[in-house]
């Protein structure tokens, strides 16, 4: 929690805040906000959400998992497996077989499946 104690004070001296004026802030006490920016307490989830909301930045970057403030974008790319028959099936079930683009869209979707091995 240290980290996170240095990026919460950090954040706080960065505009001039002092201990006070955040507590006030982020519905806490000075006493509380000297024991989370010194790592002697953890504050509430709901207050880490305030602290984020407060400085506008990620609980990524709050939590000092990033350096960025708007945080770690993830991009979600699961992995199929191809070679699974009823992955296959699935893909047969969704398309239209009259559709004149079933073809071409089956296909694609099985190249992308290929693609992500």
């Amino acid at each position: 929690m240290k980290a996170v104690g240095k990026r919460l004070k950090s954040r706080r001296e960065s505009i001039g805040l002092s201990q006070v004026k955040m507590a006030e802030a982020i519905g806490s006490t000075q006493s509380s906000i000297n024991r989370y920016e010194n790592g002697q307490s953890t504050p509430s989830v709901e207050l880490f959400r305030r602290y984020a909301d407060y400085f506008d930045v990620s609980l990524d970057y709050i939590f000092a998992r990033t350096d960025k403030p708007q945080g770690v974008i993830y991009e979600f790319k699961p992995k199929a497996a191809p070679e699974r028959e009823e992955m296959r099936r699935f893909i047969e079930m969704c398309f239209d077989p009259q559709s004149p683009m079933n073809e071409k869209l089956k296909e694609t979707l099985f190249r992308m499946m290929e693609e992500n091995r």
